[in-house]
């Protein structure tokens, strides 16, 4: 955990660093699912750092799960009592998401005059790899090792031998061979490895004088001092600390693959990863410099969508949720962060076809990559956008978190109405409307006469009324 203070310039002043090496990759049994000694580990884990943030509102506390939690079979009924514990909201995020993250974290923390640099991040299960420019990706890509996993499968038992290294590299070497080309075409001037595995080899490569960087003569040196050491137990290398020799090899065995398979001379560490990526990321989004406009925006060019009328889609739905939030019980920030996102992208799937556009759009926006959205946003928008049209159902939303299943049917119920009430495609702007929201109702009040002289409209929210009684929904326009 990290705590900062944000300062004038986009600066950061980190106030606190906590550490607690729970290790959950480790926890993962054969059937994918944590063993409850993890799961006990991390809550009280999560308990601690829960005190120090026991102040903070939601708003400025970002608390991701990466790997390991994307794997687990059981991770849902878990993350439950893990926000519980820490008291805040924890967001599973993409690999990709995690890559574009970390990138974010060191490109912050190294000199912004390096050129393009790769950056290459070893965590307990997954190995994330980027090239960017300045504060933007070129390419990202998570990779399934890490030095938890490598080290439990190729060196059972802490037992280090030279068989186990040779199969190590060999696995590893094949996850890096499907971007190798890729990367070594588009090139960098700069690596840097970042988190705990590339700042402890960097570390132990230093002190044993065996070079001011990391480079694969110094890897090699490394390779074999462990080799001699024969178990992680008896591992005592000069600035390794004690609590990381548990999963040294695996990580090294990982990084030695990556240098020989995308050609890296020399690589240099950097404090900066995941953690300082959250931080820059909620500091752009208080500066409205959201990556998730941008995502937003790429999706609309990408798909041909007629922008005009997105934006006033989106102009009614917000102005309804104002509206209805309270009644609702809907919080503050689900309007710009889901339902804004689905008006302005409801009809990508147009691209497609017209006939069933709302699956194709859900389908879109289920598996793509979308940069700023964690796994539950990308899968809260693909719902709401599911259930905007035609017929409306709660199964739409049982893949959801419990508690995101309720707002996701009524954030679906207001871009439904601004659907409806944009049907006509007219530039003509909506008369003033009048919203009352109840938990099972909705009652929408039109000036006087108005529904009159818009039969088409009027026979819409008909149609309407009866589609959302399907899902316990009363709508009454007058």
């Amino acid at each position: 955990m990290i705590v900062a203070r944000a300062e004038g310039g986009g600066r950061v002043h980190v106030l606190d660093r906590i550490r607690d090496p729970v290790r959950l990759a480790a926890g993962l049994d054969g059937q994918r699912e944590l063993t409850q000694r993890a799961i006990e580990r991390a809550l009280a884990a999560l308990e601690r750092f829960g005190q120090r943030l026991r102040a903070l509102p939601h708003s400025d506390v970002m608390a991701v799960g990466t790997n390991t939690m994307r794997q687990a079979r059981n991770g849902a009924a878990f993350l439950e009592r893990a926000e519980s514990v820490l008291g805040h909201p924890i967001e599973i995020i993409s690999g990709h998401e995690e890559a574009r993250l970390v990138y974010l974290g060191v490109a912050h923390t190294v000199s912004d005059d390096v050129g393009r640099q790769l950056v290459i991040d070893i965590g307990g299960g997954s190995t994330e790899v980027v090239i960017g420019e300045r504060f933007e990706t070129v390419l990202l890509d998570s990779l399934y090792m890490g030095c938890v996993n490598y080290t439990n499968r190729f060196f059972p038992g802490g037992a280090i031998h030279r068989d186990a290294f040779r199969r190590a590299e060999l696995a590893a070497g094949l996850e890096f061979w499907s971007l190798r080309e890729h990367y070594r075409r588009t090139g960098w001037q700069r690596a840097t490895g970042s988190s705990g595995t590339a700042l402890a080899i960097h570390e132990v490569i230093r002190q044993n004088r065996w070079g001011e960087a990391i480079t694969l003569e110094g890897l090699k040196k490394l390779k074999q001092a462990l080799i001699d050491q024969e178990n992680v137990a008896k591992i005592t290398l000069r600035g390794l600390e004690p609590d990381r020799a548990a999963v040294f090899p695996g990580g090294v065995a990982i990084l030695k693959a990556g240098f020989e398979s995308l050609g890296i001379d020399v690589m240099h560490s950097s404090s900066g990863a995941l953690r300082e990526g959250l931080v820059y990321e909620l500091l752009g989004r208080r500066a409205h410099e959201d990556v998730r406009d941008r995502t937003i925006r790429t999706f609309v060019e990408r798909y041909g969508v007629n922008l005009a009328h997105a934006e006033r889609v989106e102009k009614t739905a917000l102005a309804l949720f104002q509206q209805a939030a309270v009644g609702l019980e809907l919080e503050p920030r689900f309007g710009v962060t889901y339902l804004a996102p689905a008006a302005r992208v409801h009809e990508i799937g147009l691209s497609i076809a017209y006939s069933g556009h709302q699956k194709h759009a859900a389908y879109i926006l289920s598996h793509a990559d979308m940069p700023g959205f964690t796994k539950e946003d990308q899968s809260m928008v693909a719902a709401i956008v599911r259930a905007h049209r035609r017929k409306i159902s709660r199964d739409y939303f049982a893949g959801l978190a419990k508690h995101h299943r309720k707002p996701g049917l009524y954030l679906s119920a207001l871009l439904r109405l601004a659907v409806r009430l944009h049907h006509s495609r007219s530039a003509e702007p909506l008369p003033e409307l009048r919203l009352v929201a109840g938990k099972t109702s909705l009652e929408l009040a039109f000036p006087s006469g108005w529904l009159d002289e818009h039969p088409l409209t009027r026979a819409d929210l008909d149609e309407e009324a009866e589609q959302l009684r399907d899902v316990g929904f009363t709508l009454l326009a007058r």
